[in-house]
């Protein structure tokens, strides 16, 4: 369904979902970039993108499990998204990757993938539905 009758959340053409797609995979990919930055570890791209690797891997399953294309921008697919990036991901970070997930690390990962997955959707609806309200 397209057009200005649509709400952002009704939205579900190829655009709207490959843009939220990319909005999942910036916030995974800052998330880490500001991790590696704040603990001087290397910041090159291939550090960034090593550390993200669980993450996005867990997100591609977020997507899949959850069909997430026909509501990319549901609040309520974001926390089905949130919860299985931010488990799945330390997940394979301990099991597949070899690293470590000290509880601080966990709480660090849960609190700001919540903000980063969830929030930008919370922030679309709320324009769109700003924008309808303000149209005559």
């Amino acid at each position: 369904m397209t057009g200005t009758a649509a709400t952002a959340e009704q939205r579900n053409d190829f655009g709207c979902s490959a843009r939220a797609a990319g909005l999942d995979v910036a916030a995974v990919v800052a998330f880490v970039a500001i991790g590696r930055r704040n603990h001087d570890l290397e910041p090159g791209l291939s550090g960034v993108l090593g550390g993200a690797a669980p993450f996005l891997i867990a997100l591609v399953a977020a997507w899949v499990t959850l069909r997430a294309w026909r509501r990319p921008i549901s609040v309520t697919i974001g926390v089905g998204i949130w919860l299985i990036t931010a488990t799945g991901g330390l997940a394979l970070r301990v099991t597949a990757f070899g690293d470590t997930a000290a509880t601080a690390f966990v709480l660090v990962t849960l609190g700001t993938t919540a903000v980063l997955l969830i929030g930008w959707r919370v922030a679309t609806l709320a324009m769109s539905r700003a924008s309808r309200s303000a149209q005559p």
